[in-house]
């Protein structure tokens, strides 16, 4: 579970980023504390759009670079779609961003002869793929909306991804690949990248206490954070297990084309919250699916 939270009150218009934002901390932030609880779509997305409204600033200040402005990186294992090609051919493609952030993968789809629309519960991160905009006089179509209930018309799109956007952060995972489904054409591709499912057995620490099993694989019981002072929801992720998002994919109508569990590279040495080389050197971080409809 992604818990390096540390929330800032964002600022409008965003300012310039530095290279590098303050280090992550593990855990959840200050003045919050974790609970393990049942969480509707409604509360989930409140929480959600409020907690990335305010963590989007240190995002895209510690991970900007990194990501590129138009770049297409699917997880922490720098795994980038140019040599996965889990999407296909993206040319003259009409395509949907779900969870978009800044909006880096539909830029560098739009690059390639793609049209990209990008979606994201977070207004502040929208304004930041405003700004990459803004600065290489290009233009991403975005809309401020959950991934839980698609603002588009039936068979709009070819393609519909997510690379670590969304998924987790939505409570009905069946009702998202029907509506997925819904918007997508005859034949159509969905992918995306989750956290890999068997992380929820162990502590987000990206060191040698994020190798200690502390909690169950089949425990569904959503992850909350809950502000100290006033009690409210300030965070929800969501779990199901390598079978659940297989048989939501089944019930929607899609094909299972891959399932792509990423190795650690032996180059890489940068830790992503939760990610590690400690961590990733052992067990899987990151699960990318790959369906077509039909």
């Amino acid at each position: 579970m992604d818990t390096t939270r540390s929330p800032t009150p964002p600022t409008d218009p965003p300012p310039r980023l530095s290279a590098e934002a303050a280090a992550l901390v593990s855990g959840p932030a200050a003045g919050v504390h974790p609970e393990r609880r049942a969480v509707g779509e409604d509360e989930t997305v409140r929480a959600n759009r409020a907690d990335w409204d305010a963590y989007a600033d240190e995002y895209q200040a510690t991970h900007g670079p990194y990501l590129g402005d138009a770049g297409f990186l699917w997880c922490p294992e720098g795994v980038r779609e140019d040599e996965l090609g889990a999407l296909g051919t993206v040319r003259g493609r009409t395509v949907l961003e779900i969870g978009c952030g800044a909006g880096q993968c539909s830029r560098w789809l739009v690059q390639r002869g793609a049209r990209a629309v990008g979606l994201d519960v977070s207004r502040r991160q929208l304004q930041h793929s405003r700004r990459i905009d803004d600065e290489h006089d290009t233009r991403v179509p975005v809309v401020c909306a959950s991934g839980a209930a698609l603002p588009f018309a039936a068979r709009t799109f070819d393609t519909v991804f997510s690379a670590f956007g969304s998924l987790q952060f939505v409570a009905d995972e069946q009702a998202l690949v029907r509506d997925v489904a819904r918007v997508l054409r005859p034949g159509g591709r969905f992918a995306f990248s989750i956290t890999h499912p068997t992380r929820w057995m162990f502590p987000d620490d990206p060191g040698p206490d994020g190798l200690v099993v502390s909690s169950s694989y089949f425990d569904r019981t959503p992850y909350v954070e809950v502000d100290d002072s006033d009690g409210s929801t300030r965070y929800v992720e969501h779990h199901r297990t390598v079978g659940d998002w297989v048989r939501a994919l089944d019930a929607g109508g899609f094909r299972l084309r891959d399932l792509v569990e990423p190795e650690w590279p032996a180059d890489l040495d940068r830790t992503w919250g939760g990610w590690s080389r400690t961590r990733g050197l052992t067990m899987p971080g990151t699960a990318i699916y790959v369906a077509d409809l039909g």
